[in-house]
């Protein structure tokens, strides 16, 4: 008697979770997200115009980036505005590391490169992402 008592439990316990599982599911899967668009890819912007580029290399290690600085300014002219999010990524063809810019004086921008697993000798790409 008393193993048909604890096989009854199991049976119920195990009924139990899988109805409780089958909720969980049931509501999980009603969760929708919305469509949204999102993308990354070169070619012609019109936004901005991007000139004077300066590399400075690391002086400890000049195999390595420290930063690079350049001039952003509105494809329209005048100055892309110091609240312009701007990002620039430093590529070899496989990999790109991209970090975040700081506004100097306008209409110059500089990006910090210590950190790059990108070396001086492997870059061949930059790419300059800015957006208001």
């Amino acid at each position: 008697m008393k193993l048909f008592r604890g096989r009854s439990r199991i049976i119920v316990l195990a009924m139990l979770a899988l109805v409780l599982g089958a909720a969980v599911y049931g509501f999980a899967a009603a969760n929708t997200v919305p469509a949204n668009n999102a993308g990354e890819g070169d070619g012609v912007i019109s936004g901005y115009t991007v000139t004077n580029i300066d590399y400075t290399l690391d002086a400890s290690d000049p195999t390595a980036f420290s930063q690079v600085a350049f001039d952003l300014t509105l494809a329209g002219g005048g100055n892309a505005p110091a609240t312009t999010e701007v990002h620039v990524g430093v590529g070899d063809g496989a990999t790109t590391y991209w970090t975040t810019c700081t506004a100097g004086t306008l209409p110059n921008w500089t990006c910090n490169l210590s950190s790059s697993t990108v070396g001086v000798r492997a870059a061949i790409e930059l790419h300059v992402a800015a957006a208001q």
